[in-house]
C-alpha cells in the first residue's frame, strides 16, 4: 500500500462517516425511525443495503478459499449460508408475511403471535435473547475476517499482548460504530448504496483484471487446511476445477479441516434440506429488518429480487480472485497455503497502486455494510423487547435512543473479545450457520405453519436449541455439520414439542387475529374456518401460486449465480446451459409470482 491507497481509504471512511453523521438527526426522532426509517425508504434503497448487508469481507473471504480449494463444486459448499438461498423464500412468501406483521423486531413479533400474557411475553423474552447472542456471534465472525483482510494491508504490530488481527479488526469497527450509533437504519441503508457502488466498481474491477491477464493451467495444485494448523498441496486440473456438477464422494485427507465434505454428495442434500426448512422459516436479525421496513407486499416483493440480483454479482468475483491466486501459485512454483488468506494476498500481490486502494476500500465498505446492519437490529431487541417491554415500560424517547447506542458498543466489544478464542473464519461460521442457526430453525418454522404451537413451546425449544448449539462447541467441536445441525435441531424439536403439550393453546382470538393478518398456508384449519369463504378462496388461491413459484426460485437463484460464475472460468458449454434453465425458470417467475405482486387479500379487522 502507498500513500495514495491509503489516501483513497481514507477518503472513503471520510465520506462514509459523514453520510451517517448527516442522517443522525433526521434518526433521532424516535426508535421507529432509527431501526426501520419510519417505514419510508424505497424498495431500491432497501435492496441495496441488503445485499451490501450480505457481500461482507468474511464470507466473501471464506467463499473464495472454497472456490480455490475446492474449484466450481465449492459453490455448493456455500448452500448452507453463503449463497444466501433464503432470499427465495423471502421473495416468493416469507418477506410479505413479516411485512404484514408491522412490528420492529421478531421477538415483537411473538406478542402478536403468541399473545401479550405470560406465553408470548417469555416468547418475546427468549427471541430477544436468542437474537442478541446470535447478532455477537455474528460481530465475532466480522471481526475474524476484517482482522485478517485488513491486518494484511496495514501491517499493525500486535501490543497488550493481543495480536495485529485483533487491533485491526477494532480499527475498522470502531470507524463503522462512529456512523451506525449515530444514525441508526437511516444511516446504515444509505451508507450501504453508497458502499455498493463502491462495491460494484469492485468487483467488476477484479473480473476485468482476471479475464484479461489471467488464464487456469492445465494442471495445477491448489492448497487446503489440516486441523493440526498446517497445509497440504492438492494436484487438480483445469477441467476438474471448472466443472460444477459435484461428485458424490471427494477425497481430501482425513486430517483435512475439509475431511467434513468427503461424502460430498449426501452433505450437499443435507445442505439444501436445511436450507429448504431455513427459507421456510424465515429470519431474524439484520436481514428481517428490510422487510419489516417496506412500505408494501410489492415492495417486499421487489426489494428481494433486486437484492438477489445484486447479490449474484458476489460469485463472478470470488472465482476471479481464486483464478488469479491460482496463477500467483503457479508462478511462484508453490500454491498460496491458507485458502481464506486468498483474497487479501491476491489484491496486495497483483493489483497495481491506487487502484489497490480503491479494492480495499471496496472490500472494507463491504465489511462495514455487514457490521452496521447487524449492530443496528441487534441493538433493536434489547430497546425493544427486553429493556422498554420488561425494565422500563414509561421509557422516554431520549432514554431509548440512548440505550440502542449503549446495546451497540456493548454487543461490539463482547464480541471483540470472542475473536481471540477463533482460529478461523470457518470455525465461528459453520458454528453460526450449522449449530446455532439449526438451534432455533424449528420453533421458527412451526411458528408460521401450526396453529398449535404456543408461546411456552417456542420459548422452551429455543431455549434448549441454543444450549444445545454451545454444549456442541465446547464438547464436540470437530462434529460432522450434518450431525451438528442434527443434534441441536434434534434437541429444539424434542424441547418444542414438550413445552407445547404441557400447556394451554393459544387463544383463538389471538390466533385469528394473527391469521387474518399475515395469512400464511399451513394448519390453520382451527382459525380458517372464521374467515369469510370469498375471502379464504383468495388466501387459497395467493398460497398455491407462492408453494409452485418457490419450487422455481430456488433453482432459479442457484441457476443465477452459477451463470455468471461460468462467465469467469469460461466454461461457455456450461454457460450456455444453465442460461437456458435461466430463462425457462424465469418464466414461470413471472408467470406464478411477479404478475400478482400487487394482487393482496384485504380482510377487515
Amino acid at each position: 500500500m502507498t500513500i495514495l491507497d491509503f489516501s483513497i481509504v481514507g477518503l472513503y471512511l471520510v465520506g462514509m462517516i459523514w453520510i451517517g453523521l448527516y442522517f443522525s438527526k433526521k434518526a433521532s426522532s424516535d426508535i421507529d425511525s432509527y431501526f426501520l426509517g419510519s417505514r419510508s425508504l424505497p424498495w431500491w434503497v432497501l435492496g441495496a443495503s441488503g445485499m451490501a448487508s450480505n457481500l461482507d469481507i468474511s464470507g466473501t473471504m471464506i467463499n473464495t478459499a472454497f472456490i480455490y480449494a475446492l474449484g466450481a463444486m465449492g459453490f455448493f459448499v456455500e448452500i448452507r449460508g453463503g449463497i444466501v438461498l433464503i432470499m427465495a423464500f423471502l421473495m416468493i412468501f416469507m418477506g410479505k408475511w413479516n411485512r404484514r406483521s408491522e412490528v420492529m423486531t421478531l421477538a415483537e413479533w411473538m406478542k402478536l403471535r403468541f399473545g401479550d400474557g405470560i406465553e408470548g411475553k417469555i416468547a418475546r423474552l427468549i427471541a430477544a435473547i436468542s437474537v442478541l447472542v446470535s447478532s455477537t456471534a455474528i460481530v465475532t465472525y466480522f471481526a475474524v475476517g476484517a482482522g485478517k483482510f485488513i491486518g494484511e494491508f496495514l501491517g499493525i504490530p500486535p501490543f497488550f499482548g493481543l495480536p495485529s488481527q485483533f487491533w485491526a479488526a477494532t480499527l475498522m469497527i470502531l470507524l463503522a460504530m462512529i456512523y451506525t450509533v449515530a444514525s441508526g437504519l437511516y444511516g446504515v441503508v444509505w451508507t450501504d448504496v453508497f458502499q455498493g457502488f463502491l462495491i460494484f466498481f469492485t468487483i467488476i474491477t477484479i473480473c476485468v483484471i482476471s479475464l484479461v491477464s489471467f488464464d487456469i493451467p492445465d494442471v495445477f495444485s491448489i492448497s487446503i487446511p489440516l486441523r493440526d494448523g498446517g497445509y497440504q498441496a492438492v494436484e487438480t486440473t483445469k477441467d476438474a476445477w471448472t466443472n460444477f456438477l459435484p461428485n458424490w464422494r471427494v477425497a481430501f485427507p482425513e486430517n483435512s479441516s475439509y475431511s467434513i465434505f468427503n461424502l460430498f454428495g449426501l452433505t450437499i442434500i443435507f445442505y439444501l434440506l436445511k436450507t429448504v426448512i431455513e427459507g421456510s422459516a424465515g429470519t431474524s436479525g439484520y436481514m428481517i429488518q428490510r422487510f419489516f421496513a417496506a412500505k408494501s407486499d410489492r415492495d417486499a416483493g421487489l426489494l428481494s429480487m433486486f437484492w438477489t440480483f445484486l447479490l449474484s454479482l458476489r460469485w463472478p468475483f470470488v472465482a476471479a480472485i481464486a483464478i488469479m491466486g491460482i496463477s500467483l501459485g503457479v508462478k511462484r512454483g508453490q500454491p498460496i497455503q491458507d485458502p481464506e488468506a486468498v483474497l487479501p494476498i491476491v489484491i496486495n500481490t497483483l493489483v497495481p497502486v491506487g487502484l489497490k486502494g480503491l479494492l480495499v476500500a471496496g472490500l472494507m465498505a463491504a465489511g462495514m455494510s455487514t457490521f452496521d446492519s447487524v449492530i443496528n437490529s441487534g441493538a433493536a431487541y434489547w430497546v425493544k423487547d427486553i429493556y422498554q417491554a420488561f425494565i422500563n415500560p414509561k421509557a422516554s424517547e431520549k432514554q431509548l435512543l440512548l440505550h440502542s447506542r449503549m446495546a451497540s458498543v456493548l454487543m461490539v466489544i463482547f464480541g471483540l473479545f470472542v475473536t481471540l478464542a477463533i482460529k478461523n473464519i470457518n470455525d465461528i461460521y459453520s458454528w453460526i450457520t450449522m449449530s446455532i442457526g439449526a438451534g432455533l430453525i424449528i420453533p421458527l418454522l412451526l411458528r408460521w405453519y401450526w396453529w398449535r404451537l404456543n408461546g411456552f413451546g417456542f420459548a422452551l425449544g429455543t431455549l434448549g436449541g441454543m444450549i444445545a448449539a454451545i454444549v456442541q462447541k465446547l464438547v464436540f467441536p470437530n462434529w460432522p455439520d450434518y450431525i451438528i445441525f442434527t443434534f441441536t435441531s434434534g434437541i429444539s424439536l424434542i424441547a418444542t414439542i414438550t413445552g407445547t403439550f404441557l400447556t394451554q393453546p393459544t387463544d383463538d382470538v389471538v390466533l385469528l387475529n394473527f391469521y387474518k393478518k399475515t395469512r400464511p398456508f399451513g394448519f390453520w384449519d382451527r382459525v380458517r374456518c372464521k374467515i369469510p369463504s370469498d375471502k379464504l378462496q383468495q388466501i387459497n388461491s395467493e398460497n398455491r401460486r407462492d408453494i409452485i413459484a418457490v419450487i422455481f426460485a430456488v433453482p432459479w437463484q442457484l441457476a443465477l449465480f452459477l451463470t455468471v460464475m461460468m462467465t469467469m472460468m469460461e466454461r461457455w458449454d456450461l454457460f450456455g446451459l444453465l442460461l437456458v434453465l435461466f430463462l425457462f425458470l424465469s418464466f414461470g417467475l413471472y408467470w406464478f409470482w411477479f404478475r400478482h405482486l400487487s394482487s393482496e387479500v384485504k380482510i377487515d379487522p
